[in-house]
C-alpha cells in the first residue's frame, strides 16, 4: 500500500486523505464560483455558501461515520475527533452540507433549488478526488478478486471500489456540465445527480468489506434505494412545472 503521509510541517504529518479531500472541495467550489452567474446567483453568495456548507458537512460527514461505528467510539471515544486517522461518510457530509446551504439560500432569498442543479455536478468532481484518499489510507476496498485492476491489501488481492467510485463520479460530473450547458427544467441536475450518485453507490457498495450497517443492512444501500425513489419523484413533478432555465 501507499504511503498515507503526503508531506510533513514542523514535524505535523500531512495525510494525502486531507490533502485529497481538500483539493476536491477547492477545485468544487472554484467552478461553482465561476459558474454562478449562468444561473442567476451572484459570486459573493457562493463564497457564504461554500464557507458555511463545507465545514458544516465535514463535521456531518464524521458525526455520521461515528453514529453508526459506535460499537467502536463507543469503546474508544478519544477517536472520535481523530478526522486525520479517515472515517468520513460521504452521506453524513451531503445530508448536513446540503442543510446547511438551505438554511443560507433561504437566508439570501436564493432559489435551493437553483443552486442545487449548480453546485451538485461539482460534488461529484469533489468526491472523484476526494475518494482517493481511501487508497492512500486502505480503506473503502472490496473483497478478494483476481481481476487485473485489483489492488493488493495486506497481502489479499481486492476490488479497488475506491476507483469504481472515483471514475463513476468524473463521468456524473462530465454529463450533468453538459446538460446544465442546455435549457433544462428547474432541478433536473438535481435529481440527476441524486439518482446517478445513488445508483452507482447502491452497486459498489455491494462489493465492499467495511460497510456501514442498519441492523442486517448496508446503510448506504438503503439511503441510495430512498434517494432513488424521491428524485424519481422529484424527477416527474419538477418536469411537469415545467419551469426552464439557461434559454
Amino acid at each position: 500500500m501507499p504511503n498515507p503521509i503526503a508531506f510533513s510541517i514542523f514535524g505535523i504529518d500531512i495525510r494525502w486523505y486531507g490533502v485529497l479531500i481538500a483539493t476536491g472541495m477547492i477545485l468544487a467550489a472554484v467552478i461553482t464560483y465561476v459558474r454562478a452567474p449562468r444561473h442567476g446567483i451572484e459570486r459573493e453568495n457562493i463564497l457564504d455558501i461554500v464557507l458555511i456548507s463545507i465545514p458544516v458537512g465535514i463535521i456531518g460527514a464524521r458525526a455520521y461515520y461515528v453514529i453508526f461505528s459506535w460499537d467502536y467510539y463507543g469503546a474508544h471515544p478519544d477517536q472520535i475527533l481523530n478526522f486525520r486517522g479517515g472515517g468520513l461518510a460521504i452521506h453524513g457530509g451531503l445530508i448536513f452540507g446540503l442543510l446547511a446551504a438551505w438554511f443560507v439560500c433561504r437566508h439570501k432569498k436564493i432559489s435551493f433549488i437553483n443552486a442545487l442543479d449548480l453546485a451538485l455536478p461539482t460534488v461529484a468532481l469533489a468526491q472523484a478526488i476526494g475518494r482517493w484518499g481511501n487508497y492512500f489510507n486502505g480503506e473503502a476496498h472490496g473483497g478478494p478478486t483476481n481481476l487485473p485492476w485489483a489492488i493488493t491489501v495486506d497481502g489479499i488481492k481486492v476490488h479497488p471500489t475506491f476507483l469504481y467510485e472515483s471514475i463513476w463520479c468524473i463521468i456524473i460530473f462530465a454529463v450533468l456540465i453538459l446538460i446544465d450547458n442546455k435549457p433544462h427544467f428547474a432541478g433536473k441536475i438535481a435529481c440527476l445527480y441524486g439518482i446517478l450518485y445513488s445508483a452507482e453507490r447502491f452497486c459498489v457498495e455491494a462489493l465492499r468489506t467495511d460497510s456501514l450497517m442498519i441492523g442486517p443492512f448496508k446503510q448506504a444501500q438503503v439511503l441510495s434505494t430512498v434517494v432513488i425513489l424521491l428524485c424519481f419523484a422529484a424527477y416527474i413533478y419538477l418536469k411537469k412545472k415545467n419551469v426552464v432555465l439557461n434559454r
